[in-house]
């Protein structure tokens, strides 16, 4: 059992990333931080999320957040691989960031959000950043 998260280096990202780990250490379970790499990535942007999911896991670690860190490659997409991870891991939730969207764009969420939010098998908490 964990929470599986989806992470980008984004606003949103960053605030999944942060109600994960909130949900994961009040539940006491071990929060994976699934961060998404296209087939398309070259080498030096590959090394860039490396380097940024190390940043997390730093942080995590001081936190007191029990934690894995993926970086996926798979040719998947960010949908696939949050619920792959969240069927391996027999999750009880789902963290993913929402961004902001115009009137007209509220209508139709995000694709993968959609996706995930219907497809997933455990309970998806969708978050959006705070602005100030």
């Amino acid at each position: 059992m964990g929470i599986v998260v989806g992470y980008l280096a984004t606003d949103e990202g960053r605030a999944a990333l942060e109600a994960g780990a909130v949900e994961a250490l009040q539940r006491g379970v071990r929060l994976v931080v699934v961060a998404s790499a296209r087939a398309s990535v070259d080498d030096a942007k590959r090394a860039e999320l490396e380097a940024e999911l190390s940043r997390v896991g730093v942080e995590l670690a001081a936190r007191g957040v029990e934690h894995q860190l993926r970086l996926v490659a798979a040719g998947k997409d960010v949908a696939e691989d949050l619920i792959a991870a969240a069927v391996e891991i027999e999750a009880s939730l789902i963290v993913i960031g929402l961004r902001r969207r115009s009137p007209v764009g509220k209508l139709i969420l995000g694709s993968n959000a959609q996706r995930i939010l219907l497809d997933a098998p455990c309970p998806v908490l969708a978050v959006k950043p705070v602005r100030v």
